[in-house]
């Protein structure tokens, strides 16, 4: 079992940046790639970005990509979402999930565990 709690959520205006985080307890963090995703009034989940267990490879949906970057300390047990150049279109809750199943980092049935999600509001 892996317990995830996502933070760094809020408002923010049009072309500002906000810092997500999300704290990982229970099994090995290290054990485990990271994905973020995000689910805004009335949409289906979807994936945002992801990151391997080493940190080594990183990898973005279209619409975020040169915006967002995620990054994870291993000794600290956490993950981040750094998001710049914010727009009106990336308000939605934003969830972090620790993957346990083979298979594209972009299918959320590849993510065993997730938090509970931190909403994002960007105002424009």
């Amino acid at each position: 079992q892996v317990q995830l709690v996502e933070s760094g959520g809020g408002l923010v205006q049009a072309g500002g940046s906000l810092r997500l985080s999300c704290a990982a307890s229970g099994r090995t963090f290290s054990d485990y790639d990271m994905g973020w995703f995000r689910q805004a009034p009335g949409k289906e989940r979807e994936f945002v970005a992801a990151i391997t267990w080493s940190g080594s490879s990183t990898y973005y949906a279209d619409s975020v990509k040169g915006r967002f970057t995620t990054s994870r300390d291993n000794a600290k047990n956490t993950v981040y979402l750094q998001m710049n150049s914010l727009k009106p279109e990336d308000t939605a809750v934003y969830y972090c999930a620790a993957r346990t199943y083979a298979g594209s980092y972009r299918r959320l049935s590849n993510y065993a565990y997730w938090g509970q999600g931190t909403q994002v509001t960007v105002s424009s």
